[in-house]
């Protein structure tokens, strides 16, 4: 059995009662960064193995993982926060479990996109989640696309590039298009900022510094 844990984005109290036991009981926790996990692990008093599984080494422990799993292991799989495989580390191990016929089980739990999409005000019946936009090769033409969609569509950005994607995106959707910037969701100094990307590009562009990681909600094409 292969489970998928999900883990706070933040406040540590984001943590289900079943989520701390499955941590508990498996053999092993597969974690993106052993050293985050640890203070997770030593808050809720977890004591079971952790192993690095992560984007520069998972080609390479994919295969044991699998065989240990084959062989009637139990494990879970959790990222530095939110859910496995939404933007993190997973995917291949949870298509590898279901090509050798190996159970999945995803608990449900924190996913950073959800909190700020919900709260932003913006259209949430329909939306397109892009993820993080390329850093260079193909970034326009996703920026191009995502400015033509009829939905709202939801991407992550990093407190360096938050400026210059923010300015991007006011270029290719019109600068009066509706949007919501989040940050530091679930934590001290969660903010919301909803507004025109005009407006946002002109704020953020004005900070003298700019923390926390970053989710951008923007309106659809009308």
């Amino acid at each position: 059995m292969l489970y998928l844990v999900p883990t706070p984005i933040g406040n540590l109290e984001d943590m289900t009662h079943r989520a701390v036991r499955i941590l508990g009981e498996v053999d092993v926790v597969l974690a993106e960064d052993t050293r985050t996990s640890k203070r997770l692990f030593q808050h809720y008093e977890i004591e079971t193995p952790l192993k690095s599984f992560h984007a520069h080494n998972e080609h390479k422990v994919l295969e044991n993982w699998v065989s240990q799993l084959e062989t009637g292991a139990t494990i879970a799989l959790i990222s530095d926060a939110g859910t496995p495989a939404i933007s993190d580390p997973g995917f291949l191990l949870v298509r590898a479990c279901v090509e050798k016929g190996i159970q999945v089980e995803c608990l449900p739990g924190a996913t950073a996109f959800v909190p700020a999409l919900v709260a932003s005000g913006i259209p949430c019946d329909r939306f397109h989640y892009e993820g993080f936009l390329p850093h260079k090769k193909g970034r326009q033409t996703r920026l191009k696309y995502l400015a033509s969609l009829p939905n709202t569509f939801v991407l992550y950005e990093s407190p360096h590039r938050i400026v210059k994607c923010l300015k991007e995106l006011s270029e290719h959707c019109g600068s009066d298009r509706l949007a919501c910037v989040s940050r530091e969701l679930t934590k001290k100094f969660e903010e919301k900022v909803t507004a025109s990307l005009g407006e946002l590009v002109a704020d953020f562009e004005g900070r003298s510094s700019i923390k926390g990681e970053f989710v951008v909600v923007v309106s659809g094409n009308s």
